[in-house]
């Protein structure tokens, strides 16, 4: 199966998500991609020309060792470009978090792509390849009820920076996706409800409309983000040692993905008060007071 087109690998390919968009897209361009998922069936269907399926789970060193190893078989031991894209949504109160379930996200959303990293840069290595990290705009800016996964992005930003650093010495480049508002079936998975005791209680149609916020607040197309990724990620090298045509270090894409970049320019004091209007803490923090002088 070993030829000259480039090597995709994607992380994360469920239908109805930005990893299957990927695919599609790659495909559509001419590259060989080999899509991934923990649960194999939901992917079987993607197989065919240009594409490979392979069962992954990016938390698991042996599952990514493995899945590694089958990559080689198919590439030849190289490896063009590696996306991060698999991760775990986590919308719930800072105080209201349980630790073993935060622990379950920051094992998919930060130790999965640090795995990937690790395994995959000899393959990556063969090629002068890239790593696309796809983190998120509320790494940047605090977003209502985000923290957990907020923090999961901003390690993953941090992460990349040196990440990069390191592996230029072996031409191997990095990006960060910085991803606004993008429509995936996130909307459609179970979520997280708030404790019976949680001091939210009183404003849990607050918290509720959080829950679907990246689905109703200006959200790119899947298509039209994913077609923006494959334009950058293929870009390559570029000349005069990556100053011009490269693939850039960070890419901003996705609904309100602008807007939260002009944010990033602002005093933090600043973005942070722009972000509480955005989200109306103001009535939030009124009905909070009210609700909890009722108690006394």
């Amino acid at each position: 199966m070993v030829s000259n087109k480039t090597f995709v690998l994607i992380t994360g390919c469920s239908p109805g998500g930005i990893g299957h968009a990927l695919v599609l897209e790659f495909q559509r361009r001419g590259c060989h991609v080999i899509a991934t998922a923990r649960n194999l069936s939901l992917i079987a269907g993607m197989e065919g020309p240009g594409v490979s399926v392979l069962e992954l789970d990016v938390t698991k060193p042996a599952s990514i060792v493995d899945c590694r190893d089958k990559v080689s078989a198919i590439t030849g031991g190289r490896l063009d470009i590696l996306i991060n894209n698999a991760g775990r949504t986590h919308t719930i109160p800072a105080i209201d978090m349980d630790l073993d379930d935060v622990r379950a996200t920051y094992e998919v959303n930060v130790f999965g792509p640090m795995s990937m990293a690790k395994y995959f840069a000899p393959l990556l290595i063969q090629t002068r390849g890239l790593i696309i990290n796809i983190s998120s705009n509320s790494s940047v800016v605090p977003y209502l009820f985000g923290a957990i996964y907020s923090s999961t992005k901003g390690a993953i930003n941090t992460y990349s920076r040196a990440l990069r650093m390191e592996l230029r010495p072996f031409g191997v480049r990095v990006m960060v996706a910085m991803t606004g508002t993008v429509i995936s079936n996130i909307a459609s998975r179970a979520h997280r409800a708030l404790p019976a005791d949680s001091l939210y209680q009183p404003v849990n149609d607050m918290f509720e409309s959080r829950l679907t916020f990246s689905q109703t607040s200006s959200a790119m197309a899947t298509e039209t983000y994913a077609s923006k990724i494959a334009t950058q990620a293929l870009k390559g090298e570029g000349w005069l040692g990556g100053w011009i045509g490269a693939t850039p270090e960070w890419y901003w894409a996705g609904g309100m993905a602008g807007v939260v970049w002009l944010l990033t320019l602002m005093p933090r004091w600043a973005s942070e008060r722009f972000v509480a209007n955005f989200f109306d803490m103001g009535t939030m923090t009124s009905r909070l007071k009210a609700a909890f002088a009722k108690k006394d």
